[in-house]
């Protein structure tokens, strides 16, 4: 083959995969058709569309228009574009994905999965016993939650987001002395994002078998400032208001997607995903809609709200509010990740002792202090006044496995180089 040949075959590959990456990012698919003269019509058509009256504006033929409009951009970059979690511009991203995928724009229906590219996690539960083995020496108990703490804190991004969204959450206003909600949620959404899910879901979803363990576990996203607000509001208003915000709407979507349950499958997750499950339920902490658990005597879970004066949306409302509390898949995904990362190595070794049995009159902190959150003093440990955020950390070197979409994109475009060179070389 000669050189021209060669020069040809990697422009078209790098042409290809450009075409692949277009796709991939809802910004730059966004951007591509922005540019092209036939895309970008046809664009700002859809907009007027989903707009609150902006069909009106497009006049009598505005559905056949709309309709025109979602036809072509079907078959552009836009039709498999998606977002990634916590990315910079996630908004402006999301914006253009619901653009296109609009539960019914004049009566067409484009529901389809969610926004989030797919992400692989493997929990790095080797790694976080042998955080906590040499601090465990001398210890007659087992806290699993604790030694989630203990782990956050020697890595250093888990241990500084950590401390940042914590005292966002309990530091009061100067106007009215109550905690900064919105800027608390923030914090809270960035923890979850950027940290690897083998630090949060251990922090998250600790087991636990005594109340003063299953206290610790509720008190991990700060619910006095980031969950309860006095009377439970009705959960129609709060799901409308997470429908409104792109980013909260994005999260259940891909909550009610992967963590839907199925009588069917033995796992009882129609996607048979417990990661996915948790990894998504994490995404809705620091929204309108944020779960947690309801008390310190169960593993039960759901947001702050009630259907109790729902009136003719009853039935949807028990619908949105028995996704978290009747939900086999969600259910049994909190379930098994203790059971599954205890079988793989547990933190630390119980004595005989029975040390670890606690009373069930343990009664949950009412003031809370940086320091009672991130280092309570638990009956079932011996901590003395020790205060887990003056340690130093350690560099992490566990960065969460992830398996995007992307990987596979480039192997098909390599595939297709070797079939240009094959077909080069044959000639």
């Amino acid at each position: 083959m000669d050189q021209w040949g060669v020069y040809l075959s990697m422009l078209l590959t790098f042409a290809l995969i450009d075409v692949l990456l277009a796709g991939t990012d809802c910004l730059v698919a966004g951007d591509s058709c922005s540019s092209d003269e036939t895309c970008s019509p046809r664009l700002r058509t859809l907009r007027q569309c989903v707009a609150g009256n902006g069909s009106m504006k497009l006049g009598p033929g505005a559905r056949s228009q709309c309709a025109n409009a979602v036809s072509a951009l079907l078959s552009s970059p836009l039709r498999g574009c998606q977002c990634k979690r916590g990315m910079k511009k996630e908004k402006n991203c999301l914006s253009i994905y619901w653009s296109l995928h609009q539960s019914i724009i004049h009566g067409l229906n484009l529901v389809e999965s969610y926004p989030y590219e797919t992400v692989q996690r493997d929990y790095d539960y080797v790694r976080l016993a042998s955080i906590t083995a040499d601090s465990d020496v001398g210890m007659t108990t087992v806290n699993r939650c604790l030694d989630a703490a203990k782990a956050c804190n020697v890595d250093d991004l888990c241990q500084k987001l950590r401390t940042e969204y914590v005292s966002a959450c309990i530091k009061p206003t100067a106007k009215s002395g109550l905690c900064n909600r919105p800027k608390c949620n923030k914090a809270l959404r960035r923890f979850f994002d950027r940290v690897p899910a083998d630090y949060t879901h251990e922090l998250l979803f600790c087991p636990c078998t005594d109340t003063a363990c299953a206290e610790r576990r509720r008190q991990t996203i700060v619910p006095s400032c980031s969950y309860e607000s006095g009377e439970k509001p009705n959960c129609i208003i709060q799901k409308k208001m997470c429908d409104a915000d792109y980013v909260c709407r994005s999260r259940l979507a891909q909550f009610r997607f992967v963590c839907e349950p199925s009588k069917t499958s033995a796992s009882g997750c129609k996607e048979g995903n417990y990661g996915a499950c948790l990894l998504a339920y994490t995404g809705l902490i620091g929204s309108t809609i944020t779960p947690n658990y309801v008390d310190n005597s169960t593993s039960n879970v759901a947001p702050w709200c009630s259907c109790s004066p729902s009136g003719s949306t009853r039935d949807e409302c028990d619908r949105f509010l028995g996704f978290f509390t009747d939900n086999s898949c969600l259910q049994n995904a909190l379930k098994m990740f203790g059971r599954e990362s205890e079988q793989q190595t547990p933190l630390s070794t119980p004595s005989h002792s029975g040390g670890d049995r606690q009373s069930s009159t343990y009664q949950p902190q009412t003031i809370e202090t940086m320091e009672n959150i991130l280092e309570p003093i638990i009956p079932t440990q011996a901590l003395g006044n020790e205060l887990l955020v003056d340690h130093d950390t350690l560099p992490s070197n566990s960065l969460p496995n992830l398996a995007p979409p992307l990987n596979q994109m480039l192997q098909a475009a390599f595939s297709i180089l070797l079939l240009l060179l094959h077909c080069l070389y044959g000639h």
